[in-house]
C-alpha cells in the first residue's frame, strides 16, 4: 500500500542522497524528509539536496523539515542569521518584533526548499530544572507564551514555511529529557488545561498546520501510556481542541520510546493511536518503521479506512501549500540568507532587550 509511506518522515546520512536512500523515498512514496546538522555544508548545497529529493515526488512534493528554533537548537548553522533563543527574544516583549524576525527565519528556509519548520516551542517553562526545554520556550507565563507563539506561528506561515507547535500536550514541567529516558509529569487535568494547554490553543487559533505529540506521560491523562502513542492524547487534541490538521509524532528513535518499545510495534501504537505522521532521524528505523505499519494493516489492527483519513490530510495540506513546486534557483539564495538587513534585525532584538533589562 503505497499510500503508507506518505505517514513516514525519514531522515537521510549525509550531504547528497545515497542511491539505497533514493530507492526508499521513492519506491515507498515517502511523505517527508527531516533534515539535520550532518545534511548540511553551505545553503547553495542544502537547495541540491532539496532539488534531488524533490526529482523522486511521485504527485506532491515531499515535506521538507528541519528544527531551527533559533539559539541552540539550530541545524543549519553557518551561512544563516544567527537567531536568538526564543526565551532571549520573549525578553523584548513584542510579538511584534518576534513575528518579524520568524518573517526572516522563514525566508531563509523556503529559499533553500525548506517548508517545515519543526517550530515553534509551545512549552510554559514551569519547572526550573528544565534544561531539555529551558531557553527554547517563549517563558514560564502561559498568557505570554500564547502571544509569542501566535506571532511566531504567523511570521513563518505567511512566508512560505509551514509552523509546528510543540511539544503537546506540554513539555515544560519535566527534569527528565526525553531524548534519554520517559518523563512523568504528576500532573492533573486541570492543570494541565489552565497552564500547558493554552499558548496550543491560540496556536490552533493562529491555524497552526502542524502539532508534535511529546514523548511524556502525564499522569492525569494517561498513567500507562507516553502521549505519542496514547488515543487519550490524540482525543484531547482532536475532539477538546478541535485540531483538524496534521499531527506528527516526536523522533520516534528517542529513548523515551525506543528504550520500551520495538521500531515496529511503536510506529503502528503511534498511527492506531492517532498520528498522522511518524519521524525518524535514521532511514533504516524509518523502513522498520514502515515495515510496522504494513504488518499492523496486514493484521488489520490498523484498518484502511483510518490510513486513507490520515493519507487525505496529508495530501490536503500538500495540495494547499505545496502544489506549485518550483526548483531551487541556486544564485537566488545569497540575495535572501544571511543578508545586512537581516543581520541588523537582530542586532535591533539585542538592542531592546538590553533597553529593557536596564529599566
Amino acid at each position: 500500500m503505497s499510500n503508507l509511506g506518505q505517514l513516514v518522515f525519514t531522515g537521510i546520512s549525509g550531504t547528497i542522497l545515497t542511491d539505497e536512500e533514493k530507492n526508499f523515498i521513492e519506491k515507498e512514496n515517502i511523505g517527508g524528509v527531516i533534515l539535520f546538522s550532518e545534511n548540511y555544508e553551505s545553503p547553495a548545497q542544502l537547495a541540491e539536496l532539496v532539488n534531488s529529493i524533490q526529482a523522486l515526488r511521485e504527485e506532491y512534493p515531499l515535506f521538507i523539515a528541519v528544527d531551527h528554533e533559533g539559539g541552540r537548537v539550530v541545524r543549519f548553522k553557518n551561512h544563516f542569521t544567527k537567531i536568538p533563543a526564543m526565551l532571549e527574544l520573549a525578553k523584548t516583549e513584542s510579538p511584534k518584533l518576534c513575528f518579524k524576525v520568524l518573517k526572516l527565519m522563514a525566508e531563509e528556509l523556503a529559499i533553500c526548499g525548506v517548508n517545515v519548520n519543526l517550530s515553534p516551542v509551545c512549552d510554559v517553562l514551569s519547572n526550573k530544572d528544565n534544561k531539555v526545554i529551558g531557553d527554547r520556550a517563549f517563558g514560564s507565563d502561559p498568557g505570554k507564551v500564547s502571544a509569542f507563539v501566535s506571532s511566531a506561528i504567523r511570521g513563518l506561515q505567511t512566508n512560505g514555511v509551514l509552523a509546528c507547535a510543540k511539544h503537546f500536550p506540554g513539555h515544560g514541567d519535566t527534569s527528565i529529557d526525553s531524548h534519554f529516558n520517559l518523563p512523568i509529569i504528576k500532573k492533573n487535568m486541570e492543570d494541565l488545561k489552565s497552564m500547558d494547554l493554552p499558548p496550543f490553543v491560540k496556536a490552533i487559533k493562529a491555524r497552526v498546520e502542524f502539532v508534535m505529540m511529546a514523548h511524556v506521560i502525564i499522569e492525569g491523562l494517561d498513567p500507562e501510556l507516553p502521549c505519542s502513542l496514547s488515543s487519550k492524547a490524540y482525543d484531547l487534541l482532536r475532539d477538546e481542541l478541535r485540531f483538524t490538521k496534521l499531527i506528527i509524532t516526536d523522533d520516534m528513535q528517542m529513548k523515551a520510546i525506543a528504550d520500551r518499545y520495538s521500531t515496529s510495534d511503536a510506529a503502528a501504537m503511534a498511527i492506531i493511536a492517532g498520528a498522522d505522521i511518524i519521524e525518524y532521524r535514521d532511514m533504516n528505523h524509518a523502513k522498520l518503521g514502515l515495515e510496522g505499519l504494513k504488518e499492523a494493516v496486514k493484521n488489520k489492527t490498523l484498518k484502511v479506512d483510518q490510513v486513507k483519513k490520515k493519507y487525505d490530510r496529508i495530501l490536503e495540506c500538500k495540495k494547499t501549500y505545496l502544489s506549485e513546486y518550483t526548483p531551487n534557483y541556486i544564485p537566488d539564495i545569497n540575495k535572501v540568507v544571511g543578508i545586512k538587513s537581516s543581520e541588523n534585525l537582530i542586532k535591533e532584538v539585542h538592542e531592546k532587550i538590553e533597553f529593557i533589562s536596564q529599566e
